[in-house]
């Protein structure tokens, strides 16, 4: 795998090294396939005691708690968490705004670094990766799955993704929701330059179909600091043409829808409970990664 890592130009060895001391885990009970380091909603062996229960004809003899037998004169039998595998869905934005940059990376730089890191933790901890690209449709899709083979499709998928079209990402995650079907993290990265009410139904549905939804959301220093100088042309990127502007007319009624539209998707952060991050093309990526994968670690009390 090292020699594999090295050609490909958003994966970087030496981050991926200091990345694996953290574990990539779940928020939420998995449902995997095999026995991993994820919690499941079912029993199963695993060292973490759950529960007692009453004993039934046919329970194994030896889960028996002989000292509860000797306390209450009752058989009760031990229940433990079952620990599995989980699968990493990634959500790749691939609309054109994503092709947006102001500094040495574009968005779909810097999505491709997050996507490729997070595949590659999550397949070296035995999890089963699949990635999921969009813009106004599903534009291709790999299905979850664990193998080194498989990563390096993941991984050409990244290469090849190239930012076209509008979005309509909030239709698509309500297909991601349908045809994931069995619980999984669900790693969005995009600009979430979208209606956010919609957005906001979007990941109600991931919810409701029980997937661990995160959310990086990208956003080039420019779009927020609006640091134009003298009369430019605007281009939509996502194909809606173009418009030339003094920056000095417009700049104080794009900073305020800009503050509107944040301050919404802020609101739909706190009510979906999603696991949200914002991030500035120009911060290093690892270190958006560690707080990510240590933000989960310490909410499961790992250490």
């Amino acid at each position: 795998m090292f020699t594999e890592r090295q050609t490909r130009s958003f994966l970087d060895p030496a981050v991926l090294a200091r990345l694996a001391a953290v574990p990539l885990v779940a928020r939420r009970p998995m449902v995997g396939t095999v026995s991993g380091r994820h919690a499941s909603p079912h029993r199963g062996s695993s060292v973490e005691f759950a529960e007692y229960r009453k004993y039934v004809p046919g329970d194994d003899l030896r889960r028996l708690d002989w000292r509860a037998f000797g306390r209450s004169d009752r058989h009760y039998v031990k229940e433990y968490e079952a620990d599995t595998n989980l699968r990493l869905v990634l959500v790749l934005d691939t609309s054109g705004s994503m092709d947006f940059g102001s500094g040495p990376l574009t968005k779909i730089d810097y999505a491709r670094r997050i996507c490729g890191a997070l595949g590659y933790l999550a397949s070296q901890q035995g999890d089963a990766v699949g990635i999921t690209c969009v813009a106004d449709r599903v534009v291709r899709s790999l299905p979850p799955r664990r193998s080194p083979v498989h990563l390096r499709l993941v991984f050409d998928l990244l290469d090849e993704a190239k930012p076209a079209g509008p979005t309509r990402l909030p239709e698509v995650l309500h297909e991601v929701a349908e045809t994931v079907r069995q619980r999984a993290v669900v790693a969005i990265v995009s600009d979430l330059f979208c209606d956010p009410e919609s957005l906001a139904a979007a990941f109600s549905h991931l919810r409701f179909r029980r997937h661990d939804v995160a959310a990086f959301h990208l956003l080039d220093p420019q779009e927020l600091a609006f640091e134009f100088q003298r009369p430019t042309r605007f281009l939509d990127m996502e194909g809606g043409g173009s418009i030339f502007a003094d920056p000095i007319d417009i700049a104080d009624r794009y900073q305020r829808a800009m503050t509107e539209y944040l301050d919404a998707i802020r609101g739909i952060v706190l009510e979906s409970a999603i696991d949200y991050q914002r991030i500035t093309v120009d911060e290093p990526y690892e270190q958006v990664l560690a707080r990510f994968l240590v933000g989960r670690a310490v909410a499961r009390g790992l250490r």
